[in-house]
């Protein structure tokens, strides 16, 4: 019995061919494609980390379907409706939402990450003047 969860075995994606465009002696020519160019098609990233790129949203189906499974199927469906209001509330433009129901219903308020630590605004550097700003939203300027 599967439970209709999700698979916890990460499954890498390789592409098909590499795209190398081959210059004069069958190399890339970095003066016109770029360093960047040169390594994204060459590079494979570790399996591990597109599943830790996706990591909340795994976390987040794996919740839903035990809770489906568990409580039926009105709690995800109330779950998701709290949710995307709580994505709704609004605030002037210039004053920044901390997002405290949307991270108390997903459980983001128990973790610290970087996010957390780096993003804050009182370290913005840039800050507008609120008059501007909300005349700008609204299309005035």
């Amino acid at each position: 019995m599967s439970f209709a969860l999700p698979s916890l075995k990460v499954k890498p994606s390789v592409p098909e061919s590499f795209d190398i465009n081959g210059g004069v002696f069958g190399t890339t020519d970095l003066m016109t494609s770029g360093l960047a160019a040169s390594r994204c098609n060459v590079d494979l990233p570790h399996p591990v980390a597109a599943s830790e790129l996706k990591f909340r949203e795994n976390a987040h189906q794996m919740n839903m379907t035990v809770l489906r499974n568990t409580q039926g199927l009105h709690a995800p469906l109330r779950l998701a409706m709290e949710l995307k209001s709580a994505k709704r509330i609004g605030r002037l433009p210039f004053m920044p939402s901390s997002n405290v129901m949307h991270d108390a219903l997903t459980g983001r308020d128990l973790d610290i990450g970087p996010e957390d630590i780096f993003n804050t605004p009182e370290f913005l550097e840039v800050s507008g003047q609120p008059h501007a700003v909300v005349e700008r939203s609204l299309g005035l300027l």
